[in-house]
């Protein structure tokens, strides 16, 4: 017999707002996040804007953060969402056994402290003989940077510092495959519930590439949106003026229970993890494989696991898919492929499902992007109502399906919404999808 997956805590740090609720309204009201950046100073940049967290105080969430005072900005972020899914779980009034309490996380590198990292290359460079003095360096290094403010860097501390903060002795992974890591974290998680090697899991993911180096690389790729003098519009997913994404930062995190664990224990369960896919491209880095064959795998695979076939329509007509959470990010190449890839999944049914990207809102989180979309999806769910993809004014030929333009979309005269798709796709080929569905017992 398989083990349902099932889902008792939701939580989420954004440029939008740390509340589930708050930026869920905020979301369906179309709202953006976009900005110009302050982390640090990129006025002479190509890319001087992006989406970040405001007002973000980790001691909103826990009683005591002294221990994570040297943690990196993503792990903050990372504690601030696991904490709401713990209080929304109920888990901390509940006894666990904590070996078979997990975490899975898709979170990305910490930042390096770039002023002294690069006065110490400055302070070691001989320009005599156009060579480093390798203790000059050290000498400069060793008075002005921190040993702990380095190792925080490490993409598993996140995983360390939540893990160690809830107790979680059980499975302990951290994933870095790029924009795909923290859908890729969840399904992974829910196969570790699902085989039986843990009873609950935290899984989602955390970043923060708003910083000189990750800014910088992407501008570099011609990647991102260069709207300096319209931020708040540059993120216009799927529409033909298109010019590249806006980046984000921030958290997502949700507690996945096995279904026995969870009524054992009289939790209040939200929705169903139902399927999970995760294919490879093993095409290039940067580029998808033109025909989005691996999306539609990742897209495929979930929705086996789910037992629902994608060209079968139900007694009402509706396709089995009911909202699909586009990766959506505002590139050339990835909207088109990602079109490409639901009409060859879903056939003639396509046309009929509503497919939208936050992304034109919150900017791509790169490793927490999938976690957060996932949430979005439960919200779906919960509400009957789906997100909308802002800034398409301009339709693309090669863009041609339903992604709610401009404004959200009530779908409960229609039924509801029962089962979502949630996709993300990453740099080196990575596709991973997600199935989530209202529960019923």
């Amino acid at each position: 017999m398989t083990t349902r997956v099932v889902i008792t805590g939701t939580g989420w740090v954004t440029p939008l707002g740390s509340e589930i609720e708050t930026v869920w309204a905020r979301l369906l009201k179309g709202e953006s996040g976009i900005g110009p950046v302050s982390h640090f100073d990129a006025s002479t940049s190509a890319t001087s804007f992006a989406s970040q967290v405001k007002g973000f105080e980790l001691a909103r969430f826990l009683k005591d953060v002294s221990p994570h005072e040297m943690a990196s900005i993503g792990t903050k972020y990372a504690l601030g969402a696991a904490a709401q899914a713990w209080k929304q779980s109920g888990l901390a009034d509940a006894k666990v056994e904590r070996r078979r309490f997990g975490i899975y996380l898709g979170s990305g590198e910490g930042q390096l402290d770039y002023d002294n990292f690069l006065a110490s290359n400055l302070a070691g460079w001989t320009a005599e003989s156009r060579s480093v003095d390798g203790r000059k360096w050290a000498e400069h290094a060793l008075s002005t940077m921190t040993a702990v403010r380095e190792i925080e860097q490490e993409p598993n501390l996140a995983m360390s510092h939540v893990a160690a903060e809830f107790g979680c002795r059980g499975p302990a992974f951290n994933c870095m495959t790029a924009c795909a890591a923290s859908t890729q974290a969840i399904g992974e998680a829910f196969e570790i519930i699902r085989r039986g090697d843990a009873d609950v899991m935290f899984a989602g993911g955390s970043h923060s590439m708003i910083h000189l180096l990750g800014m910088t690389g992407f501008v570099r790729l011609t990647a991102m949106s260069q709207r300096r003098d319209t931020p708040q519009t540059a993120a216009r997913p799927f529409d033909q003026t298109r010019d590249g994404f806006v980046m984000g930062e921030g958290a997502g995190m949700i507690v996945l229970e096995s279904l026995e664990h969870a009524k054992k224990r009289g939790a209040k369960i939200i929705a169903e993890l139902a399927g999970y896919g995760s294919t490879a491209d093993a095409f290039r880095i940067t580029d998808i494989q033109p025909d989005g064959r691996g999306a539609t795998g990742a897209m495929a695979q979930a929705l086996k696991q789910a037992g629902v076939s994608p060209r079968e329509a139900g007694p009402d007509g509706r396709p089995p898919v009911h909202y699909i959470s586009a990766h959506g990010t505002g590139t050339k190449e990835n909207d088109k492929i990602e079109t490409a890839a639901v009409k060859a999944l879903f056939g003639p049914l396509a046309p009929k499902i509503p497919f939208s990207s936050v992304k034109s809102m919150l900017g791509h989180l790169i490793q927490a992007a999938g976690a957060v979309e996932l949430i979005t999806c439960i919200k779906a769910i919960e509400t009957g109502i789906v997100p909308p993809t802002m800034n398409l004014k301009t339709p693309d030929p090669a863009c041609d399906l339903d992604y709610v333009p401009n404004a959200p979309r009530d779908l409960n005269a229609e039924g509801g919404v029962e089962l979502c798709l949630s996709n993300s796709f990453g740099f080196g080929g990575q596709n991973d999808t997600v199935a989530v569905r209202k529960y019923r017992d």
